[in-house]
């Protein structure tokens, strides 16, 4: 890997050229549209369910909202890994409209569900879109951004997602109050991102690094078609993106750390997340207070917690290092899951926890984007990111499928949120053994 270190400018954003800026704000509205979308179904599955299944299965809700949600995080993990392998060989630009286009169609669709299957299905569908987005955005910043900033833009990318939660959760304050129908209503509002792909055409390059790697790539097959010897790098780049992942021994081992960090986030996040909003509704109502409105009050304070966490880890890690950033992040959220299912019953403070927790819980993800693109070379950039950000999704989505049957057996939210947070234990203890690459120019080559 190429060791360079760039001087940092004391007011970073004057180097930060209009085309850049540019990149960001597409690459935040898309995650920003993620967001509202992943969010919508968190406040709605409910609802959605309480309208699609016959009274008799009421008891059973939390399991089949569990169920939803993993299957969409199922789905999600299978689309964003193929996303990945896609941008990597047709870039980073075309895979990000299509994949905009596909959740946009899938989420509008979702409203047209008639039972809790066919809510599943078009889920699964609509994870499989989302997948392929997260992946284009995040390679695109690191690779048109400056190193010295490259963290930041990859943080305030991320951020996204949780002003996405955020306006996901005001909106529903209001279009909530709309009768039995109001989640339809919701999935219906999801059609309005395909209006961004007319901007990501005209507005953004594609990357000069993929397009020189991809050149390259093009001319490696050809000559192994042609039967020429091969070089080293040449059989690389030659070689299926998701074989070399494991080919290679320095990169497996990255990839391997990774992946097991990225699912102490994902499962961390899926499986504790999903049930704040109906534990602070339950203690609400034991206090005579209203529990639905309650909930999205609880919505809207872990999202706000979250947005200020996804945007100030990126500052963070540019100036302690992506190391110690993403162990403090792990550590904290751990500490905050008792903090807020098990300290206190008082609702207003619970508020207060729910945005810490947020800040920490949420926030972490946005290691992925500050520090997988600097551990892996631009012909596998992609893939690699992808993999280690979905593959965990192929397991985690058991984590809101579980909790949902746990919180049925148990009675309740806290004892679920206490055993799914044990995993914040090993993205702890995984988070040394990968290197610091803070200030230093991206790899093309390992």
């Amino acid at each position: 890997m190429t060791e360079l270190t760039i001087p940092v400018s004391s007011r970073w954003y004057r180097t930060i050229d209009r085309s850049q800026w540019r990149t960001l704000i597409v690459a935040n509205l898309g995650w920003l549209f993620d967001g509202f979308e992943t969010y919508a179904l968190i406040l709605t599955a409910g609802p959605a369910m309480r309208s699609l299944l016959d009274s008799s299965a009421y008891p059973q809700i939390p399991a089949y909202v569990g169920t939803v949600i993993g299957i969409t995080l199922l789905g999600w993990g299978i689309g964003g890994i193929t996303g990945g392998v896609l941008a990597d060989y047709i870039g980073r630009k075309r895979t990000m409209i299509l994949a905009v286009l596909a959740y946009s169609i899938m989420t509008g669709l979702t409203a047209a569900a008639f039972d809790w299957v066919s809510f599943a299905v078009l889920r699964f569908l609509v994870g499989i879109a989302i997948g392929s987005e997260w992946v284009t955005g995040a390679s695109i910043i690191a690779e048109l951004w400056p190193a010295h900033a490259r963290g930041k833009g990859a943080g305030l990318m991320m951020c996204g997602i949780g002003v996405g939660f955020f306006i996901a959760s005001l909106v529903w304050l209001f279009v909530g109050q709309l009768g039995p129908d109001a989640w339809r209503y919701m999935f219906l509002i999801g059609i309005l991102p395909a209006l961004l792909t007319v901007w990501i055409r005209t507005s953004i390059p594609e990357p000069a690094l993929w397009q020189r790697t991809d050149a390259r790539r093009r001319a490696a097959i050809e000559r192994k078609r042609d039967g020429a010897a091969l070089t080293t790098e040449d059989q690389a780049l030659a070689r299926f993106t998701i074989a070399n992942l494991f080919t290679e021994q320095k990169i497996r081992r990255r990839v391997i750390i990774a992946l097991l960090m990225s699912l102490a986030t994902t499962l961390g996040w899926w499986g504790i997340s999903a049930w704040i909003p109906p534990f602070v509704s339950g203690v609400a109502a034991k206090g005579g207070l209203p529990a639905q409105q309650w909930a999205t009050y609880a919505a809207l304070a872990f999202n706000f917690g979250a947005l200020l966490g996804l945007a100030s880890f990126g500052f963070l890690a540019d100036r302690f290092g992506r190391k110690p950033i993403t162990m403090v992040f792990f550590a904290m959220a751990l500490l905050m899951t008792p903090a807020l299912f098990l300290w206190t019953d008082d609702p207003a403070l619970l508020l207060l926890l729910a945005a810490v927790n947020g800040f920490f819980c949420q926030g972490q993800y946005a290691w992925l984007p500050v520090w997988l693109p600097e551990l892996f070379p631009t012909h596998l950039r992609a893939t690699a990111m992808a993999f280690v950000y979905n593959a965990p999704r192929l397991i985690a989505f058991i984590g809101p499928i579980l909790g949902g049957t746990l919180v049925v057996y148990f009675g309740g939210y806290s004892h679920v949120a206490m055993i799914i947070a044990c995993i914040y234990v090993l993205g702890l203890a995984l988070t040394p053994l990968l290197p610091e690459t803070s200030g230093r120019a991206l790899p093309e080559e390992i």
